[in-house]
């Protein structure tokens, strides 16, 4: 079979596999209770790597039970279906456009994602009170920090904003370290969604690949009570990067890093980059208002 005949057949795979999700969604989670719907999570989104073609290798920690913000890096339109294949009750906080993408717009929703409009800076404040309600209602909340997707070796700077929601309320995070790889690609070029790439040519070119592998790694939980926010979003960029590299330096031939991840190790980054990155968050209301507020001026 040649890769476009593989490909066509992997989309319409995936197409049925997407109004399925949408069928259950709308027909069966009204009637299930937390862990029914989270079973078919899980089953859902692993399926859907699957039909992409996607093996999916799971290491590290357990995730850790009861309120948790889990911080990942973020690399492909597939990360929120990687990460609930293996972590099913988590809620994301997403960027406002993917309730407007097809099919996957309404899967997102139904899933009870939280949206932040990323070009109004006042919108911060508002989800950062929205994951804190979450997080203090004992729920597990998946962030990705960078606001963007990035290309795979090294995370992007780190916005602190939503951290302070995990602050405010002495809630632990738990770091989680995606990587996708190919045969002969510890980050697979197939996967990048950067630059001027579309979600159209993406989701061709990962349907086109061959041999992807979708690694999900959670790190140790960590606490964060009277932790300050920068420095926090600073430390959990470098301890996921630091794993990026020792993942890559594990999958290349004799334990050398590839000279793609050496190089993006050498890449400046710091307290200046993730400053700049991040927008203002001001005002306060009552109860979380107070902790997160105090936290955003810092």
């Amino acid at each position: 079979m040649t890769d476009g005949l593989r490909a066509a057949a992997r989309l319409a795979a995936a197409v049925l596999h997407l109004l399925h999700g949408i069928a259950l969604i709308t027909l069966r989670f009204p009637t299930l209770d937390a862990h029914g719907r989270s079973a078919r999570v899980r089953g859902w989104s692993a399926g859907l790597l699957r039909r992409f073609g996607l093996e999916l290798d799971v290491t590290g920690a357990p995730p850790r039970p009861g309120a948790t913000l889990l911080v990942a890096n973020h690399v492909s339109w597939l990360d929120i279906a990687a990460i609930h294949a293996v972590v099913p009750q988590a809620r994301f906080v997403s960027k406002a456009e993917v309730r407007r993408w097809p099919l996957l717009g309404r899967l997102v929703r139904g899933a009870g994602t939280l949206f932040i409009e990323r070009d109004r800076k006042r919108d911060a404040l508002r989800v950062v009170h929205r994951v804190a309600e979450a997080l203090r209602a004992g729920e597990r909340v998946a962030v990705f920090p960078e606001g963007t997707t990035g290309a795979g070796p090294q995370p992007l700077p780190f916005h602190a904003n939503l951290l302070q929601a995990a602050i405010a309320t002495g809630t632990p995070v738990q770091p989680v370290v995606l990587r996708y790889s190919a045969p002969g690609a510890a980050f697979s070029p197939a996967v990048e969604f950067v630059g001027a790439v579309t979600l159209t040519q993406s989701v061709w070119r990962i349907a086109r690949a061959r041999g992807l592998r979708v690694h999900v790694e959670l790190l140790q939980p960590q606490g964060t009570r009277h932790a300050d926010r920068r420095a926090l979003a600073l430390r959990l960029r470098q301890q996921i990067g630091e794993r990026l590299q020792q993942q890559a330096g594990e999958a290349a031939p004799g334990g050398a890093r590839p000279e793609a991840a050496e190089a993006a190790a050498e890449a400046p980054g710091g307290a200046a980059a993730a400053g700049a990155a991040e927008g203002p968050a001001a005002g306060a209301a009552r109860q979380t208002a107070a902790p997160i507020a105090a936290g955003a001026r810092r």
